[in-house]
């Protein structure tokens, strides 16, 4: 199982991080299996880290094994969707870049890729219009949709299959939208596609 994402997919997010390159492709990075969390359970601040910061992204889940996938094929390659979070120990990107040096530690490590529960994208809605948010502590903190992304879904799978297999049960991170922030000890974060919540943990 493989888990993708998407950097760098959403221009009011670039904004923020100040990002001002003008992406011509997706920006991908991976995330290590063991970076899965998921079924509620509670996430814990890392001690490499004194920043580390929630983006709340929609998830998909590819259903098929596919390679080299025509964008109008796509659609064919994933049926589930959930709202997940991909946690990023911010300080130690920045450091990282600074050095110019590959970033995979501040994304990639223990428990940084958080999973809501899935759903049939029969039921979610217009993959490419579909609106969630983040609520901390019952404060909506981060809203986005679908519509706004950079790179749309069936882009994406059309892209990385040029270069990984696709094999079922793998996930793409499809990219976070303006609001990004810190988490600290006891916060509660429950995430939302349209009003459903199908996310729902701990900080620890």
């Amino acid at each position: 199982m493989k888990i993708i994402a998407v950097g760098m997919n959403y221009a009011a997010h670039n904004k923020e991080l100040h990002h001002t390159l003008e992406l011509s492709e997706p920006t991908i990075f991976l995330k290590s299996d063991s970076a899965l969390l998921k079924d509620g359970k509670p996430f814990f601040i890392p001690d490499f880290s004194s920043e580390v910061h929630y983006e709340t992204e929609i998830v998909i889940r590819v259903c098929r094994l596919g390679k080299s996938i025509a964008e109008r094929f796509a659609h064919r390659y994933y049926d589930e969707v959930t709202v997940g979070i991909d946690f990023t120990a911010r300080d130690l990107q920045r450091r990282l870049r600074e050095r110019g040096l590959p970033w995979e530690l501040s994304k990639s490590f223990d428990n940084s890729a958080v999973i809501g529960s899935f759903i049939p994208l029969a039921e979610a809605g217009d993959i490419n219009h579909l609106p969630f948010h983040l609520e901390i502590n019952g404060e909506r903190v981060q809203t986005g949709d679908t519509a706004d992304m950079l790179f749309k879904v069936d882009q994406i799978i059309a892209y990385v299959s040029r270069f990984f297999t696709l094999k079922i049960g793998d996930l793409i991170y499809t990219g976070t939208p303006s609001g990004v922030g810190p988490v600290k000890i006891g916060d509660h974060l429950e995430g939302y596609l349209g009003e459903r919540k199908l996310l729902d943990f701990y900080v620890r």
